[in-house]
């Protein structure tokens, strides 16, 4: 059972202390996870679409003339790279709004990880279609599938949902801190509820908020020493 905090903090942009402290700058309103979703799967159908082009002229079965072949080749790959990154994180940022339980650890992973599945959907059979081609030109041959590789590489790691957060745990931090200012850095990867905090010392800028606004920052665990000072538990804390 998580245990209230007891004690109701000032928001930054009341307190008398501000003048001494750190800018502040109110967080963005939490947002519609809806047109998110939507926007990511637009961008990977993009991403299908920008990849039979690359597949195409690798047959040569597509040429805009005014380029050649492997300059051709690379760009549908590259831009086939940006769509499913940009895609994935529209996904990530609507399940930081909306999360899912993690009762079913399967579909937990699956659906925070749809940016990943559609990283290898969108070079996977480029790459075994590349290489099962007994017919293309072997410098071109390497070339496209060196390329699609790193695509692959450097896409899962941007796709990946690193810091993933379920509905259970995103409902306990609004029960425990619900009414709270809590506080968040420009690179940190918690959020606080005390601006004061000694791991806030360095920091130029505070962005503060409620805990909602917090997650969907990508901000979901608690920091410690806040939660020790506070005596708060069944909240998930920083690592």
């Amino acid at each position: 059972m998580a245990e209230k905090k007891t004690k109701k903090y000032v928001a930054a942009e009341d307190s008398t202390q501000t003048a001494t402290r750190q800018p502040r700058k109110e967080a963005k309103p939490v947002g519609n996870p809806g047109p998110l979703r939507f926007g990511a799967v637009v961008l990977w159908v993009l991403a299908l679409a920008l990849e039979v082009c690359a597949l195409m002229v690798f047959l040569g079965k597509l040429d805009l003339k005014f380029v050649a072949q492997i300059p051709q080749l690379i760009g549908f790959l590259v831009l086939d790279l940006i769509a499913v990154i940009v895609g994935a994180q529209l996904w990530k940022k609507a399940n930081h709004i909306d999360p899912v339980s993690e009762k079913n650890q399967l579909k937990f992973w699956l659906w925070n990880n749809m940016g990943l599945i559609a990283m290898a959907v969108c070079f996977f059979p480029f790459i075994i279609l590349v290489l099962t081609n007994k017919d293309a030109d072997k410098k071109t041959k390497t070339i496209a599938t060196v390329a699609a590789v790193i695509c692959l590489l450097i896409g899962g790691v941007a796709s990946y949902d690193w810091n993933p957060v379920s509905e259970e745990m995103k409902a306990a931090a609004v029960d425990v801190l619900e009414g709270e200012t809590v506080y968040w850095t420009t690179f940190g990867k918690v959020y606080h509820t005390h601006d004061d905090c000694s791991h806030l010392n360095r920091s130029e800028t505070l962005t503060y908020g409620t805990v909602e606004q917090a997650i969907a920052a990508n901000r979901v665990r608690l920091c410690k020493t806040c939660a020790s000072r506070d005596g708060v538990s069944g909240v998930a804390l920083e690592d």
